[in-house]
């Protein structure tokens, strides 16, 4: 608590008027952003299934979900770069981020896999569980801006370049989806018996 103060310039007295213990500050602190970043991301995935005519695309659903968090991150300063930083920890902490991220954002990601499941409606469901696992995987590494790209690619692509993300992400999980979805598709009709 000392720290928070120290950080943000006051009297250490000041902190614990407003919050009791760590654990509050980080509970206000994902009150008070979770909800506008689901909000967003909810308006966005209600704007395209009305825009689509109820008949969406894995990429169509898969930017309205990712574009609308990489310009939340993008566009909102530092503190909004910081929760996304804190969200991707969150997220692979196994301790509690499953019940972190289930409170505040199961209904955004179900309205998502919804969406593919129109889009796909020939997957299994567990095939778009697992594709989203991993959407949400490659999201939180890139909210995370471990740098790691910028080395890796001598500087070619940097982590804190949410531009070029959101220019190739969604496609590319699209690719993914579609992929995996039509292989085993295939897979299960080769398998089937004959008749």
């Amino acid at each position: 608590m000392r720290d928070i103060a120290d950080k943000v310039g006051v009297h250490k007295s000041l902190i614990h008027y407003y919050f009791t213990d760590k654990q509050d500050v980080f509970d206000k602190v994902l009150a008070r952003r979770a909800p506008v970043t689901s909000g967003r991301r909810m308006e966005a995935l209600d704007a395209y299934e009305i825009a689509c005519g109820g008949k969406p695309t894995v990429e169509g659903a898969l930017r309205a979900f990712l574009d609308t968090d990489l310009d939340t991150y993008s566009t909102g300063g530092n503190g909004w770069r910081n929760f996304g930083v804190l969200g991707a920890q969150i997220n692979n902490t196994p301790a509690w981020g499953a019940e972190v991220m289930d409170r505040l954002y199961d209904p955004v990601v179900l309205k998502l896999i919804g969406l593919l499941k129109k889009a796909m409606p020939e997957s299994l469901d567990e095939d778009i569980f697992w594709g989203y696992h991993f959407v949400t995987g490659a999201l939180t590494l890139s909210l995370a801006r471990t740098g790691r790209i910028d080395h890796l690619s001598g500087g070619l692509c940097r982590s804190d370049d949410f531009e070029a993300i959101k220019e190739r992400m969604a496609a590319f999980m699209a690719y993914g989806f579609i992929g995996i979805c039509q292989s085993r598709a295939a897979e299960r009709a080769a398998n089937a018996p004959p008749g």
